[in-house]
């Protein structure tokens, strides 16, 4: 049995809705952040980096949602999680790097600018430069991140849930999503999605 440790609201719902799109069993266990579970030494023996998602297998606990999605994807092949072609397969992590490295990074500057600085001022630069640099990341995602209603097109993969997640966050970082027509398409298809709808009925989202 695999065990996601998650928060709502957080990038660990990606894994969670990927792992109802492939229809593997595993038990949710919700990281209490407002107790600063994460940042305590029982959790830390689960994932010392204290973030989630940390996903225990029988063969270890893996962190980072992209290897997370991987493991999901790799672990039911007949769920089509990733595509057979390359192209398509590295259009699809071209996506996903993109989120992890710069479009989730600057969401995290809001909340967690003690990551990069010490001073008050620098965390008030940081979260005033927010809106900004997600609303660009934004129309990076409407002109090159979507080839239809899902990332890959008419195809749903990892990045699409990883994706969501990232999504869901703009408006609460000051951008006016109904700007990017594509994005709320997106949006659209995915909240129509069964396993985010899971996701929702169980207070994931």
């Amino acid at each position: 049995m695999l065990t996601l440790h998650y928060m709502p609201g957080t990038i660990s719902i990606a894994t969670a809705i990927a792992l109802f799109e492939a229809d593997l069993p595993f038990e949710a266990v919700k990281v209490d952040f407002k107790t600063a579970e994460q940042t305590k030494p029982a959790y830390h023996q689960i994932n010392p980096k204290g973030r989630v998602p940390a996903l225990v297998t029988d063969q270890g606990t893996l962190t980072e949602t992209g290897a997370l999605l991987e493991f999901v994807a790799a672990s039911a092949p007949k769920a089509g999680l990733v595509p057979q072609d390359a192209m398509q397969a590295a259009r699809m992590r071209e996506v996903m790097y993109y989120l992890a490295s710069t479009m989730h990074v600057n969401h995290a500057h809001r909340m967690r600018g003690s990551r990069w600085a010490t001073r008050q001022e620098s965390f008030d630069d940081m979260t005033a430069k927010v809106p900004q640099t997600m609303s660009e990341s934004a129309a990076y995602i409407e002109a090159h991140g979507l080839a239809g209603p899902y990332v890959l097109g008419d195809a749903f993969s990892i990045a699409d849930p990883y994706l969501f997640v990232i999504c869901g966050w703009l408006e609460g970082d000051g951008v006016n999503v109904a700007d990017y027509p594509k994005i709320t398409t997106f949006m659209d298809a995915m909240n129509a999605r069964a396993s985010v709808q899971t996701a929702r009925a169980k207070g994931m989202i």
